[in-house]
């Protein structure tokens, strides 16, 4: 299986509860902060939730 690591660029201020939580989900608590998981689809459809907040690469 294909790993991510998904960093989180913007802040979650402003931002609806659900895409704060979602960020929460994934383990990014800060801006900067950068976590690696497994590129399933539950994890895709994550980040592609709160794709304005973060960015992805392949690790």
């Amino acid at each position: 299986m294909s790993k991510i690591k998904v960093t989180q660029v913007k802040s979650a201020i402003k931002k609806p509860q659900n895409q704060k939580r979602t960020l929460e989900a994934l383990g990014l608590r800060k801006i900067g902060q950068v976590v690696e998981h497994d590129a399933t689809p539950n994890i895709l459809g994550m980040v592609n939730k709160v794709k304005h907040l973060v960015s992805t690469e392949e690790a």
